[in-house]
């Protein structure tokens, strides 16, 4: 195989090497960042930029430069100001095709949605920043259901509508503000300049990656998906590997070295959520050393040279934090020593001491 799709990706999304230094530039770059487990999302982004720290990420996401909100598929993202209406104008009709079935079973339809928006809209004008629950009893007050699954729906088509966006976190409960206050720069695209906008954005930070992994991604239909590619496919470079066509930028002004190093990577990554096939990061043959949900999207993941060759879990205690890895295979005394220098990192950037410890290989 002469195209190294993990080495490549590695590369493509800001693992081995970046020169971002905003939290924003690594989301504008992937163009969204998986975000339902905001702890993970938040070292996701540190893992992609240069010596950004826990508190720096929060406080780009308490300040707006990176929203929160459900985007592209049924799950939170993070995103851009500038990025988040157009991306939620070509996006968000699917999703909402996908939430249909729930809406009905929970009777919600678009007349509660329409007044649910109007009363978020009055609670929240002015700069106001709410938790879910102060906007439940402000609907409540309305004489609006929330039981069961109910308030979860209407946060989540009120924030498909373009009505509402992250907040500041209070303490650490999330809030919910006004997304028109948070664009006051906005890029305008039409559909068809959507589609191709967001299909260049994937291609540039995941590729080399199949068109049937951007249709995962994007949540776009393939038709739509397909349509994008024709338009962008002559600034990309493709390689068939087992009758698969890969696309990725064109050849790097410089030879990508196999990394010597490893990375602690967060549940949800980008570098495994991203694409419809994980095969060549991931070994099937180690799935049963994966815990009770055997999906490595789920899994906190350690990679060397650009494969899963472990998961990790951290504790966080009084004095600092406990990592421990659970390798799927003997490891080399130098991968080793690379995971030590990724604890390192991940503990630097939380701003904690920490202890390491490597559980025995599991036997197939």
């Amino acid at each position: 195989m002469s195209l190294d799709i993990a080495l490549y990706r590695l590369h493509n999304q800001r693992l081995s090497q970046t020169d971002f230094t905003k939290p924003a530039e690594v989301v504008s770059w992937m163009g969204a960042v998986q975000s339902q487990d905001f702890a993970g999302a938040k070292w996701a982004i540190g893992l992609r930029t240069n010596g950004l720290s826990e508190a720096d990420v929060e406080r780009a996401f308490a300040e707006g430069s990176i929203l929160r909100t459900h985007i592209l598929r049924p799950t939170w993202h993070f995103v851009t100001p500038k990025d988040i209406l157009w991306m939620l104008e070509l996006t968000a009709p699917r999703v909402r095709a996908q939430l249909a079935y729930m809406d009905r079973q929970l009777e919600l339809d678009k007349d509660i949605f329409k007044k649910s928006n109007r009363v978020l809209i009055n609670a929240l004008q002015g700069g106001k920043q709410l938790t879910r629950a102060d906007l439940g009893a402000a609907l409540q007050k309305e004489k609006i259901n929330t039981d069961e699954l109910r308030l979860g729906h209407l946060m989540m088509h009120a924030e498909l509508d373009g009505v509402i966006c992250s907040g500041a976190r209070l303490g650490k409960q999330f809030t919910y503000a006004l997304l028109e206050e948070h664009t006051t720069e906005q890029k305008n695209l039409q559909r068809e300049e959507a589609v191709v906008e967001l299909t260049r954005r994937y291609f540039k930070s995941h590729g080399p990656a199949t068109l049937k992994d951007f249709v995962w991604w994007s949540g776009l239909s393939a038709a739509d998906a397909r349509m994008g590619l024709e338009e962008i496919q002559s600034e990309f470079q493709q390689e068939v590997i087992e009758k698969a066509a890969y696309w990725f930028a064109k050849p790097l002004s410089k030879e990508i070295n196999a990394s010597n190093k490893a990375y602690f990577l967060p549940n949800y990554d980008e570098y495994t959520v991203g694409y419809a096939d994980r095969s060549a990061i991931f070994d099937r043959s180690h799935v049963n050393k994966l815990d009770a949900r055997g999906s490595v999207l789920a899994q906190h993941i350690v990679l060397t040279a650009g494969q899963i060759v472990a998961s990790w879990k951290r504790t966080i205690k009084k004095n600092g934090i406990e990592i421990a890895v659970n390798p799927f295979r003997e490891l080399k005394k130098s991968e080793m020593k690379a995971i030590i220098q990724a604890a390192e990192r991940y503990a630097l950037f939380l701003g904690l001491s920490f202890a390491l410890t490597f559980e025995e290989t599991q036997s197939s």
